[in-house]
């Protein structure tokens, strides 16, 4: 990571609040993520992340505060907004579609055609969404093996490795990762985690959320603590321990 990878924040959210009815969710959050840097997103259940999360990701707007991007102020209607400004996120709830094979969910909804363009009448150019899924496994140093498997026949940490090279194929800036190694064996959790640095060394920027805490101070380059719809800590990794981390959470001293 250079310098200038770390000089400006590539995404900003400042000032943040968020209301449901008489619900204070988020308020006044600062949260910022560079080039290449990996933020892990901690807080224990309704400190706000996910909320905090979906209004990046333009499932909610903000109800005050802005976001900016490269500095310039960006507004987002919906997560596709979000996803045409380099924004993808990886939910927890995968989404995948059990009776289509890795290069079918990989591509899904943006399948190549070899004709027709993208009438109902295009030929799926299947060779090619193989030879792309393919590379692009290689290039995110992972081996799925068969990929002509269905995602239903995928262990846990195969299908998480298939939704992330989903979110990837766009070439994202910043990637989203809520609890990516929630229902994982260690040896599959330690292949995502693996991913993401991955993803630090090809300058992408992730945030990365797990209720885990060692998984995220494995990774996180900044820890970033949410409680009660408060930020109260913004640390680098090697400016703070778990138990630091814990008490900041449940607000102990």
């Amino acid at each position: 990571m250079t310098h200038e990878a770390h000089a400006r924040p590539w995404v900003e959210m400042r000032g943040i609040h968020k209301w449901f009815g008489g619900v204070h969710a988020l308020k006044g959050v600062d949260f910022s993520v560079r080039r290449g840097e990996v933020v892990g997103l901690i807080g224990d259940n309704g400190a706000g992340k996910s909320t905090l999360i979906k209004i990046l990701s333009g499932v909610f707007p903000p109800d005050k505060g802005e976001i900016l991007i490269e500095g310039h102020r960006v507004r987002f209607r919906s997560p596709k907004d979000a996803k045409q400004h380099g924004i993808e996120t990886v939910y927890q709830e995968l989404a995948l579609v059990d009776n289509l094979d890795v290069p079918g969910n990989i591509f899904l909804g943006r399948e190549p055609a070899l004709v027709g363009g993208g009438s109902l009448l295009a030929l799926l150019h299947k060779g090619r969404m193989v030879r792309e899924a393919r590379d692009l496994l290689a290039r995110l140093k992972v081996d799925i093996g068969d990929l002509n498997a269905l995602a239903g026949e995928l262990s846990g940490g195969q299908r998480q490795t298939v939704a992330i090279a989903r979110a990837l194929y766009t070439e994202p800036k910043l990637l989203i990762m809520d609890e990516p190694t929630a229902a994982l064996a260690v040896q599959e959790a330690k292949k995502v985690l693996d991913l993401v640095r991955n993803l630090r060394e090809r300058n992408i920027g992730v945030v990365f959320i797990s209720h885990t805490l060692q998984e995220v101070f494995a990774v996180a380059d900044r820890i970033v603590i949410l409680r009660k719809g408060e930020k109260v800590g913004d640390f680098p990794v090697d400016e703070l321990t778990i138990d630091e981390a814990v008490k900041l959470m449940v607000g102990g001293e």
